[in-house]
């Protein structure tokens, strides 16, 4: 664990470190713990060019297409679950804006493994035989080599090494050790794999207050903290609160219908507040 100097900082200031055109690795999965509030900063600031990395996209993800933030998006698959479909990267590769590469769920999880072992390359056997495989090869993503124990096909895949990495957190102290509950998913491996990593936080207590035990993310990893309460809304967070079915069923609504729907969407529930409080003010209404 880390004992370094305060870590906290204001949501605003968090994003404002975010340069555009860096690769953003994200950790939330579908509709639970998305990194939402982030989300909305990134937008309000204007930041562009992004390449974001995710293993199992969502919200946030949806949320930073829509509102113009992604030029590519590397995944293995994405969906709000049970509420639908994430429509702007849908529209975003239709339309030919977002560049899309697709790995299965483990060849991604591998390669921020890798990044976060500083190994050269990790050998996998999944996607041999898929359809993922080829524009992968030709892109030069991966490569097929056989296996020097007994000549088997296998893939190396190079390790990942996003510039940053954000994660929404149950709580974390002012050094920046955290704390995750529940499932972790490729969390620790997403936050080791990145040069910096960038925390949100429901709670932030005082150096010394944390079980070791339980830490996840280690402060010497993380470069910034910011306290925001139910900062993973309209998404779950393990253990602290539910998804909020009826925003997410309002929120597909609208960015099902298409482009200008969506962005009236985030004109009155992102661009349109100036923090994350009034937002959650004005979808509570």
């Amino acid at each position: 664990m880390s004992t370094r100097p305060d870590r906290v900082v204001s949501l605003r200031e968090l994003a404002a470190g975010i340069p555009d055109g860096s690769h953003v690795a994200l950790a939330g999965f579908a509709i639970t713990r998305n990194a939402v509030a982030f989300a909305h900063e990134l937008i309000r600031a204007g930041t562009s060019g992004l390449s974001v990395t995710q293993v199992f996209s969502g919200m946030e993800t949806d949320l930073l297409v829509a509102g113009g933030a992604v030029d590519r998006l590397t995944y293995a698959s994405g969906s709000l679950d049970r509420f639908g479909l994430l429509h702007a990267v849908n529209r975003g590769v239709a339309t030919g804006r977002l560049e899309l590469i697709e790995y299965s769920g483990l060849a991604l999880a591998l390669r921020l493994h890798a990044g976060a072992l500083g190994l050269p390359f990790v050998t996998t056997r999944s996607m041999l035989g898929s359809d993922l495989l080829a524009p992968l090869v030709a892109a030069g993503q991966v490569e097929q080599i056989e296996s020097p124990f007994d000549g088997a096909p296998c893939l190396a895949l190079p390790p990942l090494r996003p510039d940053f990495s954000v994660v929404h957190v149950d709580v974390a102290d002012r050094a920046g050790n955290a704390v995750v509950d529940g499932p972790l998913w490729s969390i620790p491996e997403t936050a080791r794999a990145s040069k910096v990593a960038l925390l949100v936080a429901e709670e932030i207590v005082d150096v010394g207050e944390l079980d070791p035990s339980r830490v996840t993310i280690p402060g010497s990893l993380v470069h910034a903290v910011a306290h925001v309460p139910r900062g993973g809304h309209p998404t779950a967070v393990y253990g602290r609160y539910d998804y909020d079915a009826a925003h997410l069923r309002s929120y597909v609504a609208a960015a099902g219908t298409g482009a200008e729907e969506h962005d009236a969407y985030l004109d009155r529930f992102v661009r349109g507040v100036s923090t994350f409080d009034e937002y959650l003010a004005l979808a509570a209404a």
